[in-house]
């Protein structure tokens, strides 16, 4: 039977603090204070090391006489930049940073301590060979580009801390990794975000299903702004792209009993939702996150951009290369043939309806704009500011 990360980091825990308490022998590690495991620390050498050793890492806070406020911030970061929406912030393991703080004041190495704190990231790690590198050959620019990956990633550590796998899309970027509990790379794809108009917000949110075949309840913005034109030179632009029109309740309403040339962004009692199928905007499947800015992560019905340099073309919801690979990953099991959307474009004449298949735990979901991170070769890869997010543009 396989253990838990959970169970394996409260085995390790537990052997360091028998370790401790047999060193102290007269004093509970956890009876000491900040202040005094400060002092020892400064008597040992390990403040200052300490100190320098978060530098090399990218962090440098003016916590000078907060240590375990340092810990925390070399283990769990701080949130990262252009983040609008956190579903939910997680505390600091203070058990674990207290541990760490009571093994420096006793002099244990600096990075024994770190090993078992940091992050395991694989891309962490490789990051943090990069920033040392930078910031020794004198390139301030590129090691603070690093060092805002390094943060993202602690704080990916804080936020997905107990669950078996995660999602990170960097925007900047435009793709898409799976990870498991440990941080090691399951699965990778291109996608598609938003255009500089429709911009992809930062988000910290969780995957609860899967939807396929889904409606595509169009937003107001796209609605009124994009369709509303169209609709009001050629009524039969609902048609030819299969949307209904429904009124405040729900019910549908024949489009051509409305008089469109009366209606405006003031003015408009109606919404649009598309049908189900291989026309419809959101393709054959979507994984439901939340947020409440109704963002996806789904199918399309334009498969030919994945490939393209310039993949910033959405507005604002993420288009997948492997919709349904992502669904398996994401639910832990497999949910869906591997040949799901290209057996759904086989078979178009087959009336299907939206069927809603949840997962056993909501998955951590992180949608970020980072400026730097390593490929699968552990190559260090810059992104352009494709937002304009870091001139205050948007």
């Amino acid at each position: 039977m396989s253990k838990s990360p959970f169970f394996s980091w409260f085995t390790g825990a537990l052997c360091c603090l028998l370790l401790l308490t047999e060193a102290c022998k007269e004093r509970d590690p956890f009876s000491f204070t900040e202040a005094e495991i400060i002092q020892e620390m400064k008597d040992n050498k390990n403040y200052d090391k300490l100190l320098a050793y978060g530098q090399s890492v990218g962090v440098n806070t003016d916590k000078q006489n907060n240590v375990f406020g340092y810990l925390e911030e070399l283990a769990y970061g701080h949130k990262p930049a252009h983040v609008r929406h956190f579903e939910e912030i997680k505390k600091a393991d203070t058990t674990a940073i207290k541990i760490a703080g009571v093994r420096l004041a006793r002099g244990e190495e600096i990075e024994r301590v770190m090993t078992d704190l940091e992050p395991r990231f694989p891309a962490y790690q490789q990051l943090k060979k990069h920033h040392t590198r930078l910031a020794e050959s004198g390139k301030a620019d590129s090691a603070r580009l690093v060092a805002q990956a390094l943060n993202v990633y602690r704080w990916i550590n804080r936020q997905a801390r107990g669950a078996e796998r995660l999602a990170l899309v960097n925007v900047r970027g435009a793709y898409l990794v799976g990870m498991d509990s440990t941080g090691k790379e399951v699965i990778r794809m291109n996608v598609i975000v938003g255009k500089s108009g429709s911009p992809t917000p930062g988000l910290d949110t969780y995957a609860t299903n899967v939807v396929t075949y889904p409606y595509w309840n169009v937003p107001k913005s796209i609605a009124i702004g994009e369709m509303l034109p169209r609709i009001q030179e050629n009524v039969y632009y609902l048609e030819r792209n299969g949307i209904e029109v429904l009124d405040k309740n729900g019910e549908i309403v024949d489009e051509h009993t409305i008089d469109w040339s009366a209606l405006s962004e003031e003015e408009f009692p109606y919404r649009f939702r598309q049908e189900t199928g291989e026309d419809n905007s959101l393709g054959v499947m979507k994984v439901n996150i939340e947020n409440p800015y109704a963002i996806y992560l789904h199918d399309t019905n334009v498969r030919t951009l994945f490939d393209e340099k310039e993949r910033w073309r959405s507005h604002g919801c993420i288009r997948l290369e492997q919709p349904a690979q992502l669904a398996n990953f994401l639910a832990g099991e497999k949910i869906l043939k591997e040949t799901f959307v290209e057996d759904a474009v086989a078979t178009p004449e087959v009336d299907r309806k939206p069927s809603t298949l949840p997962f056993k735990k909501k998955v951590p979901i992180f949608i970020y704009h980072l400026p730097a991170d390593v490929n699968q070769a552990g190559q260090l890869i810059y992104f352009d500011d494709v937002y304009g997010l870091d001139k205050g543009a948007i």
